[in-house]
């Protein structure tokens, strides 16, 4: 498969924030059920200018927001449901910043930062998908009903969908992508929402748009989303790998959360295959982004400020990752990179072999400092010295 070269732009910007914000933020549960009281939310302290500025300083080059969940709240003002953040029954819908999706975008395409669009399919809100917000029955993540038994039912809620997509790509701006999550309703389960058409119907608006029906399988799944995961080898078509920056997806208050170090690695990691890393920072109930996130955040921009042209417009080079180091090519110089991987607590000096390829000499990128290779059956041997201690998570190097 040949990507086009509007996949292959939104690979190249490797690294971007994912925005779970939702009803469910304020119930410290991963998910809402579809029947929480918008009451519930109001983010008093919303500053998406301190969003964009904590995505700049980490290295992000892009960002996905949940429009809407699987719980059918709403963060944009749409026409066709009343569980939204702009209904009078939601304390925040006075506020200025009421259109939560508006006012993320705005803010970040402000400074020419990319946007993209999470939509989920389904929708426990809607009376067509779950029945009574699924009270009473034996609900999954599938429809309470029997579709095949109720088309009509199911008609109206694949209208419902198709205007709420419609609202989003015509009412708000410019977006890169549909991120469109819930992967049970697709085709080969039996709920078959037309989505080629909608996609279509999409691109009138928007020709440029990328879209990402998760698991899918079908030709509107423009970009592979492994969740969770980063793959073992790299895979032969666009990617990226959505992956929290603690445990969960939700904001919770007993968060763990992954180092920074952890992070710098999982980075590299799933560049080296070639694909994006989508991570995670979910907003605190206040709006604002929590601290230890902020953190962790500033470690890896100061790290890519250093070591990111190893990371950004890069492609996979062979043998892409082997034993503790990582290997990319710039796409457009052609430029050539091995990042040797720095488990905590390990002293970087002495002998390195670097695998399987066959430079002369390595520029070490933090330093400049050069480094002769010597050609082993394994690869190259390279001698560092004894004061060249890591207290990085990843050390980069030029080839030459």
């Amino acid at each position: 498969i040949v990507p086009s070269e509007r996949q292959l732009k939104w690979q190249e910007l490797e690294f971007y924030a994912f925005f779970h914000f939702g009803i469910n933020t304020f119930t410290n549960s991963e998910w809402g059920n579809g029947n929480e009281d918008p009451e519930l939310f109001n983010p008093e302290k919303l500053d998406c200018r301190q969003w964009v500025k904590i995505c700049q300083l980490a290295g992000m080059k892009g960002v996905i927001l949940t429009c809407k969940h699987h719980d059918g709240f709403c963060l944009f003002d749409s026409k066709y449901s009343d569980y939204k953040t702009t209904s009078p029954r939601c304390p925040f819908s006075d506020d200025p910043r009421a259109d939560i999706v508006r006012t993320v975008f705005n803010a970040f395409r402000a400074k020419d930062i990319p946007v993209v669009a999470y939509f989920s399919k389904p929708d426990w809100h809607h009376n067509d998908y779950w029945e009574n917000y699924g009270l009473g029955y034996k609900t999954a993540r599938m429809p309470s009903y029997n579709v095949k038994k109720n088309p009509e039912r199911w008609n109206r809620f694949r209208e419902y969908t198709r205007n709420q997509i419609t609202e989003i790509v015509k009412n708000y701006g410019r977006i890169e992508a549909l991120w469109l999550d819930g992967g049970v309703v697709q085709r080969r389960y039996g709920l078959d929402i037309k989505i080629e058409e909608i996609i279509a119907e999409a691109r009138k608006v928007q020709p440029w748009l990328i879209s990402v029906d998760r698991t899918a399988r079908g030709q509107c799944e423009n970009i592979i989303t492994p969740e969770q995961t980063v793959p073992k080898t790299p895979i032969a078509v666009p990617w990226e790998s959505c992956v929290t920056m603690g445990k969960f997806w939700s904001f919770h208050y007993d968060e763990k959360y992954k180092s920074s170090n952890e992070l710098i690695r999982l980075l590299v990691d799933v560049v080296a295959k070639g694909g994006n890393l989508a991570l995670n920072v979910t907003p605190q109930p206040d709006g604002r982004l929590p601290r230890e996130a902020v953190a962790r955040m500033r470690k890896l921009g100061e790290w890519l400020k250093v070591n990111g042209e190893a990371i950004y417009s890069t492609r996979p080079l062979p043998p892409y990752r082997k034993g503790d180091w990582a290997f990319t090519r710039n796409r457009f110089t052609g430029e050539m990179y091995a990042v040797r991987l720095v488990k905590d607590g390990e002293v970087l000096a002495g002998k390195q072999i670097i695998p399987d390829i066959k430079p002369s000499k390595l520029i070490h990128v933090a330093t400049g400092k050069e480094f002769s290779a010597a050609v082993t059956d394994e690869g190259v041997s390279v001698e560092l010295p004894a004061g060249f201690a890591s207290e990085s998570a990843a050390e980069v190097f030029k080839l030459k």
